[in-house]
């Protein structure tokens, strides 16, 4: 369902690569142990835990550990196309330069991109996971000082999402895309999930499940049963439902139906 992502971890490897190259934009993260990347400006840079790697397509590049020893990594790949198509939302190409391969020290920045591993790993949906890697994407590029637009009053941020907040309201059972709301907002997706976030403390799609929650326990008062209101919320089963619904409140639909 995501095509245009691929992730993985390494734990205690001994493995060993040849200088290479990938079709791919890469970002590798340092868990444990320590390693040796070369492929950045200036020569080899020896790496730690809680470094970040950043590296364009078609950029040769290698990272082993130190000699007789071990590490663990994460390695994620995302397609350039998707890549292109979301930055283009924010950033003017005519204004971008050749990007460099970039190795980046920032303790948040790796705990954020950890985070976001958690999620592709986990079984959230790929609204989520595409959510997040769109987050993502948006704060490194601010932190390398990619323009990006942003604001920062709040009762401006709040009234530029308002026609996204009502629209879910009126139509909490249908599935609405990030594109759709940023449309709505004239919003690049990645301004969009951060105004969000400012105003509602969740992703659009977060605040809508959370929505959806809030009028199945409307519903329940009616007499709806639950596979109806699994179907009706637009849940891809019961069993999801009461698993969202749990999340949510802490007891099962069927306990606080009773």
């Amino acid at each position: 369902m995501l095509p245009f992502v691929e992730t993985r971890r390494a734990c205690h490897s001994r493995a060993c690569y040849k200088p290479h190259s990938h079709p791919t934009f890469s970002i590798g993260a340092v868990d444990g142990g320590s390693s040796v990347f070369t492929g950045a400006e200036g020569g080899p840079v020896a790496l730690r835990p809680g470094s970040l790697v950043f590296v364009p397509a078609e950029r040769v590049h290698a990272c082993n550990p130190a000699p007789d020893s071990a590490w663990s990594y994460q390695m994620l790949h995302l397609d350039v196309q998707w890549l292109c198509t979301v930055r283009q939302e924010y950033v003017d190409d005519g204004s971008r330069k050749v990007e460099p391969v970039r190795v980046v020290s920032d303790a948040a920045l790796y705990v954020q991109f950890c985070q976001l591993n958690d999620v592709l790993f986990s079984v959230a949906t790929a609204d989520e996971k595409e959510a997040a890697l769109i987050e993502f994407v948006g704060d490194y590029d601010v932190s390398q000082s990619v323009w990006v637009e942003s604001v920062s009053d709040t009762s401006l941020v709040a009234k530029k999402i308002q026609p996204a907040l009502e629209y879910l309201r009126n139509v909490p059972t249908e599935k609405v895309s990030l594109v759709e709301l940023a449309t709505l907002t004239s919003m690049s997706r990645y301004q969009l999930i951060r105004a969000f976030r400012t105003v509602t403390g969740m992703t659009p799609h977060v605040w809508q499940l959370n929505l959806r929650i809030n009028v199945a326990r409307s519903l329940m008062h009616q007499g709806d049963s639950l596979a109806d209101l699994a179907q009706h919320l637009g849940f891809a089963d019961q069993a999801h439902f009461q698993r969202v619904f749990k999340a949510y409140t802490g007891v099962t639909p069927g306990c606080y139906k009773a």
